[in-house]
């Protein structure tokens, strides 16, 4: 039977406690009570839990026992430029759910100006999200949310597997990741495109198409790692 999961701070002496906003979110809205029983994780191991107090400003929670929780075998790193909030907002959701493992979003040159300064207010509020779309979709671990980066700085990223998606076209992105790949990052534009000059720093990363269609930019996104995610499947 599949169960609710959420994510503590931390588990210590067999026990886990919400409190706040967190204990008045499950009290309030999800209604949980003593007795009922829900997976719980900390960011590191998965746990079965069961309700042992339920207060408006406190939940506490008694460990039953630790369950199997596999990490990725791939790890993917989605840098994205930035763009408008409520789009990204939505991207960050989305690429949650499709397990990235990390979220870089990138200033790029045409990124909407005034973003990069905002952002960096943002950041927090994305994190929620990461946390609140994971504990929806059920995923053990939380991506790391990371602060804003320049595009000299992203592009500096490491991985086993450098893409860089380019309207302009490249290789299928159905088949630029090799069986077995540990490790990918994946650089995704703002709505205006790349720069020539953007283009030409990204020379170790390999380019790749996402289909005679130009997608906006959180469209492609999740395009991306809808492909990346099954063929990493199979």
């Amino acid at each position: 039977m599949a169960r609710r999961l959420f994510f503590v701070p931390e588990v210590r002496n067999g026990s886990a406690e919400l409190s706040g906003d967190d204990a008045k979110h499950l009290t309030r809205v999800l209604r949980v009570e003593p007795g009922q029983t829900y997976q719980i994780s900390d960011n590191h191991s998965l746990y079965l839990a069961e309700v042992s107090e339920a207060h408006k400003e406190r939940v506490r929670f008694r460990i039953l026992e630790r369950q199997p929780a596999q990490p990725p075998q791939t790890e993917i790193t989605l840098c994205a430029a930035l763009i408008k909030f409520d789009h990204f907002e939505w991207m960050i959701e989305k690429a949650t759910e499709l397990g990235v493992s990390r979220i870089v979003p990138v200033e790029a040159t045409r990124s909407e100006r005034g973003l990069e300064r905002a952002a960096v207010k943002r950041v927090e509020r994305w994190r929620k999200i990461a946390l609140e779309s994971s504990q929806q979709s059920r995923r053990p671990f939380l991506p790391v949310v990371e602060e804003p980066a320049g595009f000299a700085e992203a592009v500096r990223i490491q991985a086993e597997v450098r893409l860089f998606a380019d309207e302009e076209g490249g290789e299928p992105i159905s088949r630029a990741i090799p069986p077995g790949t540990g490790s990918v990052a994946i650089l995704i534009g703002p709505e205006g495109g790349w720069t020539a000059e953007e283009r030409s720093v990204v020379t170790e990363w390999k380019r790749v198409s996402l289909g005679s269609h130009v997608l906006r930019a959180e469209t492609a996104a999740i395009a991306a790692l809808a492909v990346m995610v099954n063929n990493l499947l199979q």
